[in-house]
């Protein structure tokens, strides 16, 4: 083969010939740089296409090219995944317009657009509730837009926390699985916070909720593209051929398989959980025998967003006071001396005009919570309706050996991920609801008598998009009756569109309806799109025979679908849990 090298051979070569033969060359290497451009277009073009096509088997797009790798079709092609793709993309081809050079190609530059593209949208409608409430004379209406504001607030700070996280300058690889399924978790708690928002309005039949909802539809709409995005992510850049960083977990140990909480409890917080009476920062105790004398005062000595625990030792007592640890408490550990010794107590309630949000007796937000032998309980009994002993938005938050006694709405697993061990629930109505990514294990759920002509339902689910990676999983539990229930009892009833629950290896009592389930609306089937299912339960209440016939309930499913709703799969929990040493299966 010729090549530039043969002109540094043996002898004179002739001028002419030079000259030539180097017109050749540069004819040649611009062909082949020409091809191997063309080449490259293609295997990208057929990327696309197959990323396209798949969608469109599915009933997406059928207009979209297959094989054109311009920024314009890679938008269409990452947007094609999503719920609302003509919103996809055109909020992010708006801004890749106005970026030097056209914009990117690359799905994963396109991700970051539309993080950003979702923040822009929350950040504009944040200022929303407090407009409304200036011009508004109803005391109730501004009780639930003081609501949207907490749940707006919240939700910017998820996509703060998501736009941070993949930071090109860190120095980290920008999507590994663990990372993905954080991403999945703070964007699932963005689109909760905003629905949140709406139950709020809805609970005081609010007349401008509809104008309310039109306000949040870019939102609500961009930050269900982002999650889609995200849940989809793994397969898009399969699919355009881009190497996907997977964080490869350990070998557990049999020692750690013999423990009791989940791998992701880091190793510091699995020896605090593990120890009697780990050393506390403050002591609490209402007899003056400790630091201060509330819990309130304890709270108040820990650091905004530390991160290193702070523990918080709760002495024996009933402590009558209303806690809010909003997002800026981190790791914050608080220990009793028993579920029934170290109690916190409140009464307050939705008949009494607080927003069922605002009625928690103890409400925690900041990640990494904990809260061993502690009771929460809220006294407004049941006539007094929506009244939460605990609500839990923190991520990755564990609660073992604690109590949560109250009548409707007991314990309202909010958002993000959380794991309870060795709990006692008890309620009427709903009194396990949310819309976090939540196990239950080896836990006694104890339905208790409601008012008259009312039924016990157990949970209520909250999922509304169907990319959240979120849903209630009971599993090696017992459920039976606190006291002499008469009342039909079910296990519960889906609360949204997309709501996912999973009840498995538990003991059902016979006190159970034989249907099991009961639908929101009375007579109403739920929609197909909603995830009920039981797995090798025990006990007279199991038997499944006549349970409901709704398409989306499973009277039964495999072991590979069960594992799905497991605190490895569902919660990620062995990359967070060990650290806290409470016991997982």
């Amino acid at each position: 083969m010729e090549t530039i090298n043969s002109f540094k051979g043996y002898g004179k070569v002739d001028p002419l010939q030079q000259e030539e033969f180097r017109k050749k060359t540069r004819k040649r290497l611009i062909i082949v740089a020409v091809s191997l451009v063309v080449l490259a277009a293609l295997i990208v073009g057929v990327a696309v296409g197959t990323v396209v096509h798949k969608k469109n088997k599915g009933g997406g797009n059928d207009d979209v090219p297959s094989t054109s790798t311009s920024p314009v079709q890679s938008i269409r092609a990452v947007c094609a995944v999503t719920n609302y793709p003509d919103s996809c993309f055109t909020s992010i081809s708006e801004v890749q317009n106005s970026t030097n050079g056209g914009g990117s190609s690359d799905p994963e530059k396109i991700f970051q657009i539309s993080l950003q593209v979702s923040l822009n949208a929350l950040q504009k409608l944040s200022k929303l509730p407090e407009k409304l409430s200036n011009s508004s004379n109803d005391p109730l209406l501004k009780t639930a837009l003081s609501v949207c504001e907490t749940v707006f607030d919240d939700a910017i700070d998820m996509l703060n926390e998501s736009i941070s996280s993949i930071n090109p300058n860190s120095g980290e690889k920008l999507f590994t699985t663990t990372k993905i399924s954080d991403l999945r978790t703070w964007l699932s708690t963005t689109l909760t916070d905003q629905e949140t928002c709406l139950d709020a309005l809805e609970e005081v039949n609010a007349t401008i909720i509809n104008d309310v909802r039109n306000l949040m539809k870019n939102s609500t709409e961009f930050a269900s593209n982002s999650l889609a995005i995200v849940t989809k992510l793994l397969g898009i850049l399969k699919d355009f051929h881009i190497p996907v960083h997977r964080k490869l977990l350990g070998t557990t140990n049999s020692a750690e398989q013999g423990s009791k909480f989940p791998e992701w409890v880091r190793a510091a917080d699995r020896r605090l959980l593990q120890e009697t009476y780990p050393k506390p920062d403050v002591v609490v105790a209402a007899d003056g025998t400790g630091d201060v004398k509330t819990v309130k005062e304890a709270i108040d000595k820990v650091p905004k967003k530390s991160i290193t625990r702070f523990v918080i030792y709760v002495k024996a007592g009933e402590y009558k006071e209303q806690l809010i640890m909003d997002k800026s408490y981190w790791n914050v550990m608080m220990y009793g001396d028993g579920m029934t010794k170290s109690i916190i107590t409140h009464d307050d309630n939705n008949i009494a005009g607080t927003r069922t949000f605002d009625t928690a007796t103890v409400g925690v937000a900041g990640r990494n919570f904990i809260a061993k032998d502690m009771g929460f309980k809220n006294t407004a009994g049941a006539s007094n309706h929506q009244a939460v002993a605990l609500r839990s938005g923190s991520d990755r938050s564990v609660f073992y050996r604690c109590s949560f006694d109250g009548f409707q709405d007991t314990l309202y697993a909010h958002s993000n991920r959380q794991f309870y061990r060795e709990c006692d629930i008890t309620g009427t109505i709903d009194f396990i609801f949310g819309n976090a990514a939540v196990v239950f294990q080896n836990c006694n759920i104890k339905p208790r008598q409601p008012m008259a002509n009312q039924f016990v339902t157990v949970t209520a689910q909250g999922k509304k998009d169907p990319n959240q990676n979120t849903g209630i999983a009971i599993q090696n539990c017992a459920i039976s009756p606190l006291d002499n229930l008469t009342a039909r009892t079910y296990l519960g009833r889906p609360w949204k569109e997309f709501s996912t629950t999973v009840i498995m290896n538990s003991q059902i009592g016979g006190f159970l309806e034989p249907k099991g389930w009961i639908e929101w609306t009375p007579n109403v089937v739920p929609p197909n799109t909603i995830f009920y299912a039981e797995y090798q339960n025990t006990g007279p209440g199991s038997n499944v025979a006549q349970r409901v016939n709704w398409p989306g309930y499973k009277p039964t499913i495999s072991a590979n679908q069960a594992s799905q709703y497991t605190v490895q799969s569902f919660l990620q929990g062995d990359v967070w849990l060990p650290e806290t040493q409470v016991t997982f299966n």
